[in-house]
This record gives structure tokens, sequence and C-alpha cells, in this order.
């Protein structure tokens, strides 16, 4: 796989996001983001962990059951998560390549709002309405794709989703992506900004875990950096809170888990432990 990856997931994307303007006219559905009250906060600690439902991936296989649509497991899920010390749940609401859903979201955030638990929406969005859909549907946060977006489209979500009361997980995969994210943040990030790295091989689908420690230097400073991809126990975590990273995003390893909360509780004394 390559970048022709991301570029399916665009296309799917745009397919998704004309679809929905079909259903709801964009002005309403903004405005009634926008009128709502804001969702719970992300409440950070030294070491945090956003902890991701998803059905399946490319990279894993099949996470979880396919026979239905998902919802009854993602609560449950997401539930555990958070009673554990998860600072957010990410749910996959992508549907061809990892089975995910927009009630699969919209149930999670209900279960989780009483808990105080914002959940973020991660997908490969490419319009600001799709993070005014994600804020109706109770989403407390998205993930923007640095190397999806054309810079202008990148803000306008950007800034649209902090309008929102939400915080925005920033994806980059190289260098360049964390120099076209560094400008984006500018000298002095408003808050609600997160910027992560996702140390996966969009070729291969392999792991490169030295991407974190060589990129760590390239983080814009008075931002919180977020590892993802490929951590799987409580040394993955202690190692990322070593170089500097302040969250980790963990999937995978968490829905194959026997028993989630204790691996989330192992991570973060772990990772909080090792902080500099």
């Amino acid at each position: 796989m390559s970048d022709s990856f991301l570029d399916a997931m665009a296309a799917g994307s745009h397919a998704r996001d004309a679809a929905l303007r079909r259903r709801v006219d964009p002005e309403t559905l903004i405005a009634e983001a926008r009128r709502m009250v804001p969702p719970p906060r992300l409440r950070l600690q030294a070491f945090d962990l956003i902890a991701e439902v998803k059905r399946k991936a490319p990279s894993a296989g099949v996470l979880a059951d396919l026979d239905d649509d998902g919802v009854a497991r993602a609560v449950v899920q997401a539930r555990t998560y958070a009673e554990a010390g998860a600072a957010a749940v990410s749910v996959l609401t992508e549907p061809e390549h990892f089975a995910g859903s927009m009630a699969q979201l919209r149930a999670v955030a209900e279960a989780l709002a009483p808990l105080g638990v914002p959940v973020m929406r991660k997908d490969f969005l490419v319009t600001p309405l799709q993070v005014a859909e994600a804020r109706v549907a109770g989403a407390g946060g998205v993930l923007l794709i640095v190397r999806m977006l054309e810079p202008e489209v990148l803000r306008a979500m950007r800034d649209l989703a902090l309008e929102l009361g939400m915080f925005v997980l920033i994806e980059a995969f190289d260098g360049p992506d964390l120099d076209a994210a560094s400008a984006l943040l500018g000298p002095t990030p408003a808050p609600g900004q997160l910027l992560g790295l996702n140390t996966r091989d969009l070729r291969t689908l392999e792991v490169d875990s030295t991407r974190l420690a060589r990129l760590s230097g390239a983080f814009p400073e008075r931002v919180s950096r977020v590892a993802e991809s490929g951590l799987s126990l409580p040394s993955d975590a202690a190692r990322v809170s070593s170089q500097g990273y302040r969250l980790a995003l963990v999937g995978s390893a968490l829905m194959r888990a026997g028993d989630p909360a204790t691996l989330i509780a192992e991570m973060l004394r772990a990772g909080r432990s090792a902080c500099g």
C-alpha cells in the first residue's frame, strides 16, 4: 500500500460527504452543531491514552464480530476504556475497510457523556461539513490527516472543530507532514490541538517504531505529542513517554486484549512513571 490507500480513503470520504449533502442542508447541519451544548473537555495528565474502538483494519484484520452493526459491542468496549482511565475514546466510522459507522459513534458518545469522557471521530475526513456531522453525533474530537488535505481545507476543518468546542488530533506520517502541521499550529498553538505521529508504513503496513524517536525533535513546542500505531505493551507506553510523547493512541491491542481495563491501567502507570 502507498499513498494510493489514502487516495482511496479520500475518494470514499468524498462520496460519503456527497451523500450527506443530499440528505441534509449543509448550512442547517452546521448551525445545529453550533447550537449544541459543548462536549466533554479533554483533560490531560502527565501521560494519557486515547483508546480506540474498531471492528477491523487493513493492518490487523477482523477485531470484533461483524455479524451485527457493532453498536452494542462498541458501547461496552468504550465504557470499559473510559472507566479504566482513558482520557478519550476514538471510534472508527469508516465503513468499508474498518466496518465503522456513525451509529457506533452516536451510541458511544451518548454512553460516555455522563462520565465526562470525550469521544473522537476517527475517519478520513475531507470537508468541514463532516466535522459538523461528527459534533451533531456527539463527538468531542476529530482526527485530521495532514497529507490528505490542502492547507486551506485543513485550516477550515480545524477552525470549525475548535469553534464547536472539540479537540483536534492532527496526524502526521513524516517530517514534511510535521512541518505542515507546525505551520498550521503557529508559534502559540491554541488549546485543544494535539499533534500525532503515525508510525505505520502505508506501503507495507509494518510499524516503524524508530520513527517516534527519530522525529521527536521535529515537533513544534507547546503542543501535546501523540504516538500512534503499534503500541501494545506497558513498555511501549514507557518508551514513548520517555521520548516526550504525552499521549498514545492504542486500538488493536485493546480490541484483542482479554482484559483491556488492566492493559490500560498498566500502560498509564508505565507511561506516567517514565515521564521526563
